[in-house]
């Protein structure tokens, strides 16, 4: 008998960096996400194969359950990730191996995997229901992280995460701007490692608390009655973790002429940015180069 799971990818719209440490996350569900479908196999392994959103598979492999149970080394790095992910599962419960006999797991993402909308969280936490474990206990021994991409990925309404003492903590808040129609998100392929980013925030951290004014800018963000009001809380927001990160914004790195408001989302230097602008700035970023452009009410 098959089983299916889904789970919504994820955008973070304030306070990357800091989320870690506790600060107020808003963050928006994604409508594009990951499918996770099993049935019954055999031989004492699991049969998994990945299907990308254009339908091509990008992983396709065996994996024994020796190699779960032992969390196995070997040659194929994405086949190393999936074992620990199912051996940090088989370590909150066993009996999905020790009970059965084999699987078929084929996992469909509908959003491109390049894109950074929650790949492994999407996954982890498709794994978590299938297998009926907590997902924040799964992600804390397999990836680690702050978890906001999960509270995503298992709301369908935009959320304000924190984590409380180290427990997450879900509001399902109401978060749908009149002036929505002003907002897109711009894809900009530039995917690199956060590493730098983050010990410069951590250094910084040390000794200026910048916490208290993210969490007001992420609760003027949040209730903003006017265009003009949200512009200015996100543009305040980019000052201030550019000067903690000693990076420069965006918007006066990569686009000083565009006329709107641009946010950095997540890490730094990666995969989308948030342009709010009363034209519509398609032409404008394929002028740049750039030819993913997505309306918000597609996306969210």
């Amino acid at each position: 008998m098959k089983k299916s799971f889904y789970s919504n990818g994820k955008l973070m719209i304030t306070a990357e960096y800091a989320a870690l440490d506790g600060a107020n996350v808003l963050a928006l569900p994604t409508k594009k996400g990951q499918n996770l479908v099993v049935e019954a196999g055999s031989g004492n392994k699991i049969y998994w194969k990945s299907f990308d959103a254009d339908g091509s598979v990008w992983f396709e492999d065996n994996i024994s359950f020796p190699e779960i149970i032992n969390n196995a080394e070997t040659e194929n790095p994405i086949k190393n990730t999936l074992i620990k992910i199912l051996h940090d599962a088989y370590r909150l419960n066993p009996d999905f191996i020790d009970e059965n006999e084999g699987y078929k797991v084929e996992t469909h993402l509908t959003f491109p995997r390049f894109w950074g909308l929650g790949t492994s969280s999407t996954l982890i936490n498709n794994i978590a229901q299938w297998l009926e474990v907590d997902a924040f206990a799964l992600l804390k021994n397999s990836f680690g992280g702050s978890g906001y991409d999960l509270a995503c990925a298992q709301n369908s309404t935009p959320i304000v995460y924190h984590l409380e003492n180290g427990v997450p903590k879900t509001e399902q808040v109401p978060f749908n701007p009149t002036f929505k129609k002003n907002i897109w998100f711009v894809y900009l392929n530039q995917k690199q490692s956060s590493k730098s980013a983050i010990a410069a925030y951590k250094k910084k951290h040390e000794s200026i608390d910048i916490i208290p004014q993210l969490n007001e800018l992420t609760s003027i963000i949040l209730n903003a009655m006017t265009q003009k009001e949200f512009e200015s809380a996100l543009q305040q927001h980019e000052m201030l973790i550019g000067e903690i990160l000693e990076i420069q914004p965006v918007k006066s790195r990569l686009f000083p002429d565009f006329h709107g408001t641009l946010k950095s989302l997540g890490a730094w230097g990666g995969d989308f940015i948030m342009a709010v602008s009363t034209n519509n700035p398609t032409a404008y970023f394929h002028s740049k180069g750039y030819k993913t452009i997505i309306p918000y009410d597609e996306m969210i």
